[in-house]
């Protein structure tokens, strides 16, 4: 008895263009974003969004970033001092948040922005924006300190003199205190850096 003849091989569908739907050959394709693209529309996808990538680099409007950075800068050091004044702790993590709001606001308000220069104005502004919390934060406590020890004098915003300034800053000043102003700085570093296109990755 014959045996029943064997189904023809079925022949896998070929390869096609992520964009254009065109059957790749040979070397013709490159994986970009999980997808495989013709070398032609891969080239064409590439310039739009290196286009694009420029173009948040480009036409700045800095007084408009500068007021986004600094209402960060504000809200971050209002958080982290009216933490201090409503728990009576110190808690210097909260001031990561003014690195945090102080880049995202320059970037906001830029209208989503991203050069090396809104990175130094982001850097400068939280750095001003920590050393203001921090007095607040420190004059906070030690007025807290002094009405507990039934004394009259207090500590005011701004401070009167360098010298006052300088003792209402370095109180209790540590290691600690230095990294989280580094983290702060990174943070207003990082958020409005350009971007930049991943590499091609050949097939």
């Amino acid at each position: 008895m014959s045996s029943a003849p064997s189904a023809a091989p079925v022949s896998p569908a070929p390869e096609t263009c992520s964009r254009c739907q065109r059957a790749l050959q040979g070397d013709d394709r490159v994986q970009a974003g999980g997808k495989t693209f013709c070398r032609s529309c891969y080239e064409t996808l590439r310039q739009q969004l290196e286009q694009a990538v420029q173009g948040m680099s480009t036409d700045i409007r800095y007084p408009a970033a500068a007021l986004g950075a600094v209402l960060g800068g504000v809200v971050g050091a209002l958080i982290w001092w009216g933490f201090t004044v409503v728990t009576h702790f110190q808690v210097g993590l909260v001031a990561v948040a003014i690195g945090f709001l102080v880049g995202q606001g320059a970037v906001y308000f830029s209208g989503g922005k991203r050069s090396r220069g809104l990175q130094v104005l982001a850097v400068v502004t939280s750095f001003v924006s920590f050393v203001v919390a921090t007095y607040l934060v420190n004059m906070t406590s030690i007025n807290q300190l002094l009405a507990k020890q039934g004394e009259a004098r207090r500590y005011p915003f701004p401070p009167t003199s360098g010298d006052m300034l300088f003792f209402v800053l370095s109180a209790g000043f540590g290691i600690m205190d230095l990294v989280f102003l580094a983290i702060t700085l990174w943070q207003a570093w990082k958020i409005p850096a350009p971007l930049k296109l991943p590499k091609t990755e050949a097939a």
